[in-house]
């Protein structure tokens, strides 16, 4: 027996539809991940500028060390933090230095995985108060890469930076006395860290036999 018209437009109708909602979800999912992706990218990039105009308090990445040192100095006070679910512990080697201005200082760091399991971190920072952020220039820092350990195990880390002689210029900036570098350590997702500290353990023990 044959199908009635209606039997088929209401099957036809059904297929259309359902083809219609594939669609949508189609697009939807599409854009769910563009926006994710967008989001990703969005970090670095965000960082990125912060680190060319110290917007938001972040240090300026310096090219080159400062050619000029000003007689007047600066408290540059350090401090350490690490975010939720990094077993770490992490202080500065240095509560305070007296650094002249212009003059390119090298400050150190320490790091120890207290947790049960290799971990990975990295650090962000900022410099207090904002207004200084523009003048506070690094030139190596251990917060540009990852850092790995194993249980137990400890690292030291070193920042070279110094605060640009343009400070003293500055109505507001030209006041400051006292610069706090902060950093916090937050974990870096789960299978990296393993596959990291483990290719160091395995470097380690092939320098320790002699590369044989």
């Amino acid at each position: 027996m044959q199908a009635s018209d209606g039997q088929r437009d209401g099957s036809g109708g059904a297929s259309a539809l359902g083809r219609r909602h594939a669609r949508v979800a189609a697009i939807c999912g599409s854009l769910v991940l563009s926006m994710a992706a967008l989001s990703y990218a969005a970090v670095p990039l965000y960082r990125l500028f912060c680190q060319v105009t110290g917007y938001g308090g972040t240090p300026k990445v310096a090219t080159r060390p400062s050619d000029t040192v000003l007689d007047r100095t600066i408290t540059v006070r350090f401090d350490a933090n690490v975010g939720g679910g990094l077993g770490w512990q992490f202080e500065p080697l240095q509560r305070t230095m007296e650094v002249r201005v212009g003059d390119n200082v090298l400050a150190h760091y320490k790091a120890t995985n207290v947790g049960e399991k290799p971990s990975k971190g990295t650090a962000s920072y900022n410099v207090s108060p904002d207004v200084a952020a523009s003048f506070f220039n690094k030139i190596e820092c251990f917060c540009f890469t990852e850092q790995a350990l194993r249980p137990g195990e400890s690292i030291e880390m070193a920042v070279s930076f110094f605060v640009d002689p343009k400070i003293v210029e500055d109505s507001d900036a030209g006041l400051v006395s006292q610069i706090t570098l902060s950093y916090t350590f937050y974990p870096v997702a789960g299978a990296d860290a393993a596959r990291v500290v483990r290719q160091g353990a395995e470097g380690s023990a092939l320098a320790g036999r002699g590369g044989t």
